[in-house]
C-alpha cells in the first residue's frame, strides 16, 4: 500500500506541475493575443519533445510556444480562450505576414547559407 500512496503523491505533483505550466503558457498566449489584436492557434506534435502551440495574430504577426505534452498545450489553449484550428490549412496559413528577416532566413537555409545548421 505504501507504493500506491507514493505513486499517488508523485502523480499529484506531476499534475500540479502540468497545471502550473499550462497556466503560464495561457498567460503568454493571452499576452500575444493582446499585442496582436487577437489570435488564433494550432497545436502541432513535435514528437518526444512536446507540442508546439502555433499562434497567428489578427495583424498577421505569428509566434509559437512549446509545451511539454499535448495535454498541457491543449489545457493552455483552452485557458487562454483563443480559437484553435484542427488543421494548419491554407486559409489559416495565409493570415501570417512575414517580413524581410523571415525571407532572408528561409533563403539562407534553402541555399545552404549561414543559417543552415549542417
Amino acid at each position: 500500500m505504501a507504493e500506491t500512496a507514493e505513486t499517488q503523491q508523485v502523480d499529484g505533483r506531476q499534475a500540479a506541475r502540468a497545471e502550473r505550466r499550462a497556466a503560464k503558457l495561457a498567460k503568454q498566449i493571452g499576452a500575444f493575443a493582446k499585442e496582436h489584436g487577437g489570435a488564433e492557434g494550432h497545436l502541432a506534435h513535435t514528437g518526444q519533445t512536446g507540442t508546439r502551440i502555433v499562434l497567428v495574430g489578427q495583424d498577421g504577426g505569428w509566434g509559437d510556444l512549446v509545451a511539454p505534452s499535448y495535454e498541457v498545450a491543449d489545457s493552455a489553449a483552452l485557458k487562454s480562450g483563443i480559437t484553435m484550428h484542427a488543421e494548419f490549412d491554407g486559409d489559416f496559413a495565409a493570415r501570417i505576414r512575414t517580413g524581410p528577416y523571415e525571407w532572408s532566413r528561409m533563403a539562407g537555409i534553402q541555399l545552404g547559407g549561414p543559417s543552415n545548421n549542417r
